[in-house]
């Protein structure tokens, strides 16, 4: 098949823009060359690389409706229900390649941009020319598919006070003027996962605001090199890994999160889809499909992810030769119970979505239903892996140089011994096994997982907010009535 489609070549380059990031008491313009972002990089261009691949161009790109051109599948809009499966077979490709560990990989901001364009007439309503706006600017991200993050949170500051209360009105992003060549912008949001990589960022609102807050109420996407924004990274654990065989998952896959700050940012109005609007700032991701596209996406993700840390598990039982043992096997059969759980929840959400505008869109709520099971899930998961494993996660050379030593080689070889394998292969996957559970990046996917769909009070609230109580309680009152106390009193004094 001989057709042009992004890959990871043409990715990295567009990503030596000169954009401005704060790491380790440096400022950095170039993340494809930094210790601290290049791994990761190439890891987001493989991804590119594959749906280039001959072999899988049919699999995980598809034909643009606007341009033409093979672009990824994650821009894809199902009609049905075979095309959704189509589609998520895609994105399982995808997430195989970095095991479901990053959670922002592009097809997560395609997934939430198609599922706000699906609701197009909610655009309209609000205002015909944002939504030219918003149209035009997905047919542009989609033809030259881009790889978007996005920043949708305040900073956490004072969560007593409201963002209008903040002692410093600075502190969150918010509009501060006005022109005919559009919005000028200064203040900070977060959480820009992967925005080092990224090629724009697009920016809204998705917690609660206040009727007088409509200066924060805005919804635009500009690109990561604008003058004015800057990107304060958190610690890389890229850069603290001491090698790729020590630390093989955080050496790759470390996706970054960052504080962006927008000093003063001009954007053009052709950029601009909410203009201090709190109930549009709400609806692009409520009153569209975009919250459920967006988190379907997560927890495809997240569906390989577990399968990866079953594997883990299994493998450590292997390793250490106790896969015979009852006890061992119920653990490995309930960590396989509840990786299937996640898996049956994301069929079953393809299985009973609905038409909505010509487009299939998955139940939302068994999505959210979903992430309330996986919020209270991962933890648990994580620690069963790591009571399987025991010492063996701890108990490793200190680094793959202690290897160059030969009496310490020696030494090592000898207490590593395992069940399968040889001692350089037990060594091999326990750092990879600590890595996933154990590490600081470790940690971070712990905290990620449980707070990436917001604290529980908010999953639990969108599942109550979308459950059929209607259904529920009607056979409540089916069965309540079916009988009386009359009728009771009445049976009892015939004796029956």
């Amino acid at each position: 098949m001989n057709v042009q489609v992004k890959n990871g070549t043409q990715h990295i380059e567009s990503l030596r823009d000169e954009r401005v990031i704060y790491v380790g008491g440096k400022i950095v313009h170039d993340v494809t060359t930094d210790p601290a972002f290049r791994n990761s990089v190439k890891s987001s261009a493989r991804l590119y690389d594959l749906q280039a691949d001959p072999d899988y161009i049919v699999a995980l790109t598809f034909k643009s409706p606007t341009s033409g051109g093979q672009v990824s599948r994650a821009w894809q809009i199902p009609k049905n229900y075979d095309e959704t499966v189509t589609r998520r077979k895609a994105l399982v490709t995808w997430a195989e390649t970095h095991c479901g560990f990053m959670g922002r990989s592009p097809d997560h901001l395609a997934s939430a941009l198609s599922g706000q364009y699906v609701g197009m007439d909610r655009w309209e309503a609000y205002d015909p020319k944002f939504a030219k706006n918003f149209s035009d600017y997905f047919h542009y991200a989609r033809d030259n598919d881009l790889f978007l993050t996005y920043v949708i949170i305040n900073p956490q500051i004072d969560r007593s006070k409201e963002a209008s209360e903040q002692q410093d009105e600075d502190v969150i992003m918010r509009v501060v003027d006005e022109d005919s060549e559009g919005l000028t912008v200064r203040g900070a949001k977060m959480m820009g996962t992967s925005s080092v990589m990224a090629n724009e960022v697009f920016v809204a609102n998705l917690q609660p605001l206040r009727p007088n807050e409509e200066k924060y109420a805005v919804s635009f996407a500009v690109p990561m090199n604008i003058k004015g924004l800057k990107i304060l990274s958190r610690k890389s654990f890229e850069a603290s890994a001491e090698s790729e065989f020590d630390n093989p998952l955080s050496s790759r896959y470390d996706e970054n999160d960052a504080v962006i700050y927008f000093d003063d940012v001009k954007v053009p109005w052709e950029r601009v889809f909410v203009n201090q609007n709190v109930d549009m700032a709400r609806g692009q991701f409520h009153d569209t499909p975009g919250h459920i596209y967006q988190n379907y996406q997560a927890q495809i993700r997240l569906m390989v992810k577990l399968k990866f840390l079953a594997g883990l598990a299994k493998k450590t039982a292997e390793i250490i030769g106790t896969i015979k043992l009852p006890p061992v096997q119920g653990m490995l059969g309930k960590l396989a119970s509840d990786a299937a759980a996640v898996e049956a929840f994301v069929y079953g959400m393809e299985a009973s979505g609905e038409e909505v505008n010509g487009a299939w869109i998955p139940n939302k709520h068994l999505l959210y239903s979903a992430q309330v099971f996986t919020q209270e899930l991962y933890a648990g998961f994580v620690n069963s892996v790591r009571e399987l494993a025991g010492g063996a996660l701890i108990m490793l050379p200190s680094s793959v140089n202690d290897y160059s030593i030969e009496d310490a080689a020696k030494i090592i070889d000898k207490t590593q011994s395992a069940s399968v394998g040889t001692p350089r292969d037990r060594v091999k996957f326990f750092k990879m096994a600590w890595d996933a559970l154990g590490s600081e990046f470790a940690s971070r996917h712990a905290h990620y997982e449980a707070f990436y769909a917001g604290a529980q009070f908010v999953t639990r609230g969108n599942s109550f907010r979308t459950y059929g109580w209607d259904s529920a309680t009607d056979l409540v009152d089916q069965q309540l009535s079916s009988y009386t106390l009359e009728g009771s009193l009445s049976m009892n004094k015939k004796g029956v």
